[in-house]
């Protein structure tokens, strides 16, 4: 694998952890469709959320959360829709959120954005 693979993977795990800390039900991790992906899709209460996951181990291109572009947010939002019409959950409440992990020699941090991407008739 390569090394952004890598850091990809480490920042997801990370991420999962952490959601699972806060009492989320991760439902599944990596979907992927035609219209894109999804990193993580987790239950809170009574909320299905969808997790963009970014991860740094330097700044020189910016904030993690700055990657999630709009042509990367209409994929997200694009595949949640898929996810949820596949699902019969349709009439769930949803929102997308991303978590941004840094990482560094001593460890981590991270900061969750919830409802980072808002639905904008995409």
């Amino acid at each position: 694998m390569d090394n952004r693979k890598d850091t990809g993977n480490i920042g997801e795990n990370i991420a999962t952890k952490y959601l699972e800390d806060l009492g989320y039900n991760i439902v599944e991790r990596n979907f992927r469709c035609k219209l894109g992906e999804i990193d993580i899709i987790a239950q809170e209460k009574d909320e299905i959320v969808f997790v963009e996951v970014k991860t740094r181990k330097i700044l020189s291109y910016g904030d993690p959360a700055d990657s999630v572009n709009e042509p990367k947010q209409k994929h997200i939002y694009k595949a949640a829709e898929y996810y949820l019409a596949i699902k019969d959950k349709l009439d769930q409440f949803t929102r997308i959120d991303v978590i941004e992990v840094y990482l560094d020699n001593i460890g981590h941090k991270i900061n969750h954005i919830k409802k980072a991407i808002i639905d904008r008739t995409i």
